[in-house]
């Protein structure tokens, strides 16, 4: 059933944006659905339908905003088994294996995250966002592997969401890098916007895009005469924007071990120990792993962090690493 909401403005309101507006006094609609809302026509101001958010408002308007019940997705099942963390009434921490992607997407209907949520409970998922993504918050790349947040209502997904957006979600990635970077810990901020060369690549720019900002540290450098300088990284993101840490590391000189989007041209590397090569050229997704996250839970109102160790194939070549720096 459709819900609908109407405010009027008051002097305290006078020239707000109305989609500020609106979520300040519905703080349980993101203003980012608001946004959607107002650009879908479900938006009256003084009886006129408005598209424009950052419409200012004056004294005495009267909005009328409809929000529309939500589309139920019509997706297979997928009978794949998801590797569940925690999980209680509002939402389920899945540590993704590479390999998978989170949604359905053009080429690939069936063999989702969303797929396998779908077949592990239907009836217990958020409904809000797109509706081939539901419970979806937020992604990580098909070949990345680690922790997700799934919204299991919609009102933990509006939370989450809020908390997404206001970049207070802690997310700490490991990755491995080719060479080592100087300084060995240090800050990155740029814009990121979608390549004009690749529409499927995303690149640094000096002034369009969205702001991405990326914490990194070094761990641990790899460097002698059996392997190629190889550096252990830790990442601790400020924003999320698509393929972040990957375009951060290739602007830096220093693509990630396995990424075959944004990698650099290497040289062959001579003397290296042949069981290494293998595993570091078979490799079929990016050394890169979401180890961490935290976040306040919706409803305990309570800080909650999630830790996940490496896969056994980036374990396996860590060790590797590790038996040949001795």
């Amino acid at each position: 059933m459709e819900k609908k909401i109407s405010l009027i403005a008051e002097e305290k309101d006078k020239n707000l944006r109305v989609d500020v507006f609106i979520n300040k006094k519905q703080n349980d609609v993101s203003r980012t659905r608001v946004k959607k809302l107002i650009l879908n026509e479900k938006l009256k101001l003084n009886n006129k339908i408005i598209i424009d958010p950052s419409k200012k408002i004056s004294v005495g308007d009267i909005l009328n905003l409809s929000i529309p019940e939500p589309k139920k997705a019509s997706l297979k099942p997928y009978n794949y088994k998801l590797d569940i963390v925690y999980e209680d009434n509002d939402l389920i921490i899945l540590n993704k294996p590479a390999g998978i992607v989170m949604h359905p997407g053009a080429g690939n209907f069936d063999n989702t995250i969303v797929n396998a949520l779908i077949n592990y409970d239907t009836a217990s998922l958020s409904n809000i966002g797109d509706e081939l993504r539901p419970g979806i918050v937020h992604r990580i790349d098909k070949n990345t592997s680690g922790l997700v947040v799934i919204a299991k209502n919609n009102k933990t997904h509006e939370h989450l969401s809020v908390q997404f957006r206001e970049h207070s979600i802690k997310r700490i990635y490991q990755l491995l890098i080719w060479g080592k970077i100087r300084p060995s810990t240090g800050r990155v901020e740029t814009y990121i916007t979608r390549s004009s060369k690749n529409r499927q690549l995303m690149e640094v720019s000096n002034s369009k895009g969205k702001k991405a900002i990326t914490n990194y540290k070094t761990i641990e450098i790899f460097e002698n005469k059996y392997t190629p300088t190889l550096s252990l990284l830790e990442c601790k993101l400020e924003t999320g924007r698509t393929h972040q840490i990957r375009v951060h590391m290739n602007y830096l000189g220093n693509s990630i071990v396995g990424d075959e989007k944004y990698k650099k041209k290497f040289k062959k590397i001579k003397n290296i120990d042949p069981i290494l090569e293998k595993s570091l050229t078979n490799l079929n997704r990016q050394f890169l792993h979401a180890k961490t996250i935290g976040f306040i839970h919706p409803k305990k109102n309570k800080e909650m962090i999630f830790d996940s160790i490496l896969p056994k194939e980036l374990e396996k070549i860590l060790k590797m690493l590790r038996n040949t720096n001795k």
